[in-house]
């Protein structure tokens, strides 16, 4: 009987081989660590010694997302006046253009 290996069930094979040892060893660390009891304060946040009482706090992607947009403007321009061909007053003009309007546009984003 001549069966031929398929190169397609190669990555499955492997992720299914080293997601169950990466599982293995996940439960014999399970196993082996010692059993956690509440103690006075061994449960308690570490603020350098001092009781902080516990509080909610609401994460946000606010700051994250000008950051992201910044880059964004900033990468884009820098593609854009990159792939600009040269030679041509015309076209220098257009980019020094497009690079008054985003300096503006990083301008409005930093003092919004």
């Amino acid at each position: 009987m001549n069966m031929e290996w398929n190169m397609l069930l190669t990555p499955l094979a492997g992720f299914i081989l080293f997601g169950a040892v990466a599982y293995g060893l996940y439960r014999l660390g399970d196993v082996l660590a010692p059993k956690l009891k509440d103690e006075g304060g061994k449960l308690a946040q570490y603020a350098c010694g001092e009781d902080v009482p516990a509080q909610k706090f609401q994460l946000s992607y606010k700051l994250f997302f000008y950051a992201a947009l910044f880059f964004t403007m900033m990468h884009v321009a820098a593609l854009v006046i990159a792939t600009i061909p040269g030679g041509s007053p015309v076209l220098a003009i257009a980019g020094l253009f497009y690079l008054v309007m985003i300096v503006l546009s990083i301008t409005a984003l930093i003092l919004r």
